[in-house]
């Protein structure tokens, strides 16, 4: 079941985090046997932490919007994370 499914890295966040959604209903109904749950919270964390990844990328890509000294918006500069 852990290699089930498209390739993590390929998936959308909004695609990797559905999935996600559907393995942790299935983990808490708590009806998949014990190997099976073992490959389903395995491909959850990778799913997981595809989207975590996915978040912080597009973190990085957020820009700001400068305003000028009237108050008015002057452009943009890169998203500063520090």
């Amino acid at each position: 079941m852990a290699d089930d499914g498209p390739d993590i890295g390929s998936l959308s966040f909004e695609t990797a985090l559905a999935e996600l959604e559907g393995i942790v209903r299935n983990l808490e109904q708590g009806s998949a046997p014990l190997d099976q749950s073992i490959e389903l919270y395995q491909r959850g964390d990778a799913l997981k932490r595809h989207c975590e990844a996915r978040l912080k990328a597009a973190q990085a890509r957020i820009e700001q919007i400068s305003l000028g000294p009237d108050g008015q918006p002057a452009g943009t500069r890169p998203f500063d994370g520090d």
